[in-house]
C-alpha cells in the first residue's frame, strides 16, 4: 500500500487508502480596516491563494473547508481575534486537519503567541502550511526556519510600532491632534489634509459649567451626582460606520479625567511634556488652575475641607508669613469639649522653635477675618480699588465672549458650507446620513451657544456694580452669614479671599480680597433684591 507524501507538520504520515481527506482551513488577516469595504479585498486575495494551493494538492487528498476564518482590522501582535478564536475552537473539536495561511505573519507576529498556537496544533496533530514560505515543521531545521521567519515578522511589527510612536510624538510637538477619541467640548474636523479638533460650542459651554459646578460643590462625588440629575453625559460621538459611541453618565473617575485634561486649555500632552495646541481653548487657564488646586487639596485632605466637621473656616487660606507655609487646623479635647486652633505646618514638622508664630486660637482668628469683610463697606479706598479690579475682570470676560462669538460665527459659516456639500452629494449611504445628522446637531448647538453668549454679554453690560451697591450688599452681610452652615461659610471665605497671612512679628493678619469674589457677592444681593 502506497504512502501519502509527508505534510509540512508534525501530523506524520497518512495512508491514502485508510486516512480520511485532509480537511484544510484557510486563515486570513489584515491589520487595518482600510480597503475591506471593497468588493475584492486583501482577505479575498489571501483566501484565493490558499484555495489555489489546496487545489494543487488535491491528489494528496487535501480538501478546502468552506468555513471562512477572516480577521479584518486585527493586529497580529495579539491573540484577541474573533476568527482566530473560532479556528482554535474548531481545532480543539477535531474538525480541522491542516491550517493554510498566505504568510506566517498572517497567523501571528509574536514569537510567544505563535509558540502557544503551535502547541495547540501539535496537540491535535494539525498541519501548518504557508503558501509563500516552504518549510517542514516536523524537522528541527524546519522549526528553526519557521522561528527565523517569525522573528523577522515580530521585528517588522516592532519597527512599525516605533515609527508610529515617533510620528505621533512629532505631531504632538507641533501641537497637532494625533488621533484618538475626542473629548467633550470638541469635534474632529476631517475636511483638511489631516484631522484636527474644532470647538463644539454647545458642549464647550457645558464643559465650562461643569468646571464651575465642581468649584461650587467642592467634591467630585457631589458634582457627579448633580451632573447625573441634569442627565449630562460624557462625549457622544458617531463612528465612520454611523454607530453611536459614548454618552455614559459621569462618575467621580470620568469627571476627574475631564477636569484634569489640559486639552481643554488649548494644550497637547505627550507623556510628561505639554505643548501649545493648534485647537482653541474652551476653559480659561485660571479656572483650570483653580480646579487643579481644589482637586489637589481634596486629595491631601480626603475631602475634609468639604465636610468641615469641626468648622475650620480658614483651611487652605491661612498661611504663616515668615515660613511661607500653610497653617493647618487642629484641635484637642478636654472634658468633652473641643478647642480649635491653627498651627504652622513647618513648626509641626520641624519643631516649635523653628517658627516664630505662636498657636492661633481658631475661633478668634476666624472672627478677625470675618470682621475684615464687615469693615470693607466703610473703607472707601479699598472698596474702590477692589471694584476697579472687578471692572478689569469683567472687561476681560467681555473680550473673551466677543472672541468666542466671532469663533462661533466662523464655525457656523463653515458648517453651513459642509451642510450644502452633503445635501448636494447624491451618493447617499449610512455614513453620509450620519454625517448630515451630525452637522445638523453641531449647527443647533452653535446657535444655542451663540444665544447664551449674547445673553451673557447683555447681562454683563447691564450689571455694572457701583460703590453704593457694594456697600449695601456688605451692610447686609451679617444677616446672610448667620444663616450659612460652616461648610457654606468656608466656601464664601474662599470666594472672597485669595490669601490670608499671619505675621508673628507684629501679631497682625493681612487679607487679600478677590475682586471677582466681591463682585459676585454684590451681584447675588442685587439679584435677590430684584
Amino acid at each position: 500500500m502506497s504512502k501519502r507524501p509527508r505534510t509540512s507538520s508534525a501530523a506524520g504520515e497518512r495512508a491514502v487508502g485508510t486516512a480520511p481527506p485532509l480537511r484544510c482551513a484557510i486563515y486570513t488577516r489584515k491589520s487595518s480596516e482600510e480597503g475591506l469595504e471593497q468588493e475584492f479585498n486583501s482577505l479575498d486575495a489571501q483566501r484565493e491563494a490558499g484555495e489555489a494551493y489546496i487545489a494543487s494538492q488535491r491528489n494528496e487528498g487535501w480538501l478546502c473547508l468552506p468555513t471562512r476564518y477572516d480577521d479584518g482590522g486585527f493586529s497580529g501582535g495579539s491573540m484577541e481575534r474573533p476568527a482566530l478564536d473560532r479556528l482554535l475552537k474548531d481545532i480543539e473539536a477535531g474538525t480541522i486537519d491542516c491550517v493554510v495561511v498566505y504568510k506566517v505573519d498572517r497567523l501571528s507576529r509574536s514569537l510567544m503567541d505563535f509558540a502557544r498556537i503551535m502547541e495547540a496544533f501539535d496537540r491535535k496533530r494539525v498541519s501548518f502550511v504557508s503558501v509563500t514560505q516552504q518549510f517542514n515543521t516536523t524537522s528541527s531545521m524546519g522549526r528553526l526556519t519557521l522561528n527565523i521567519l517569525l522573528s523577522f515578522a515580530q521585528f517588522e511589527r516592532e519597527i512599525i510600532g516605533e515609527r508610529i510612536r515617533d510620528k505621533i510624538a512629532a505631531q504632538k510637538r507641533r501641537g497637532k491632534w494625533a488621533g484618538g477619541v475626542p473629548i467633550l467640548g470638541y469635534d474632529v474636523d476631517r475636511s483638511g489634509a489631516s484631522p484636527r479638533l474644532v470647538v463644539n460650542p454647545r458642549e464647550a459651554a457645558r464643559v465650562r459649567e461643569i468646571f464651575q459646578i465642581y468649584l461650587d460643590t467642592g467634591s467630585l462625588q457631589r458634582a457627579a451626582t448633580q451632573l447625573r440629575h441634569r442627565e449630562w453625559t460624557n462625549k457622544r460621538r458617531l463612528t465612520k460606520k454611523g454607530d453611536t459611541k459614548g454618552g455614559r453618565p459621569f462618575d467621580a473617575g470620568t469627571l476627574h479625567v475631564l477636569l484634569t485634561n489640559p486639552i481643554l486649555t488649548g494644550k497637547i500632552v505627550h507623556k510628561d511634556q505639554i505643548y501649545d495646541g493648534e485647537h482653541e481653548a474652551i476653559v480659561d487657564p485660571a479656572l483650570f488652575e483653580r480646579v487643579r488646586q481644589q482637586l489637589a487639596e481634596n486629595g491631601r485632605t480626603g475631602g475634609a475641607e468639604v465636610r468641615n466637621k469641626y468648622g475650620a473656616l480658614l483651611r487652605g487660606l491661612l498661611r504663616c508669613k515668615p515660613c511661607d507655609c500653610s497653617m493647618i487646623h487642629t484641635f484637642y479635647g478636654k472634658k468633652g469639649r473641643y478647642y480649635r486652633y491653627y498651627r504652622c505646618l513647618h513648626a509641626i514638622k520641624n519643631g516649635a522653635r523653628t517658627c516664630a508664630a505662636s498657636t492661633l486660637p481658631g475661633l478668634e482668628i476666624e472672627k478677625l477675618v470675618v470682621d475684615e469683610i464687615r469693615a470693607l463697606g466703610g473703607d472707601r479706598g479699598l472698596l474702590d480699588r477692589i471694584l476697579a479690579e472687578a471692572k478689569v475682570n469683567v472687561e476681560a470676560e467681555q473680550t473673551a465672549l466677543q472672541t468666542e462669538r466671532g469663533a462661533i460665527l466662523a464655525a457656523l459659516t463653515r458648517m453651513d458650507r459642509d451642510l450644502r456639500e452633503l445635501v448636494a452629494d447624491k451618493s447617499g449611504g449610512a455614513a453620509s446620513t450620519a454625517r448630515l445628522a451630525n452637522v445638523h446637531e453641531q449647527i443647533t448647538g452653535a446657535r444655542t451657544r451663540l444665544g447664551e453668549v449674547d445673553a451673557r454679554l447683555g447681562t454683563i453690560k447691564s450689571a455694572a456694580i457701583t460703590r453704593d451697591d457694594a456697600r449695601k450688599a456688605l451692610s447686609e452681610f451679617d444677616g446672610v452669614w448667620a444663616n450659612l452652615s460652616p461648610r457654606e461659610q468656608a466656601r464664601v471665605l474662599k470666594l472672597l479671599f485669595s490669601k490670608i497671612e499671619y505675621d508673628p512679628a507684629n501679631a497682625s493678619v493681612a487679607v487679600t480680597f478677590r475682586a471677582t469674589g466681591i463682585a459676585a457677592l454684590c451681584r447675588r444681593k442685587l439679584e435677590e433684591a430684584a
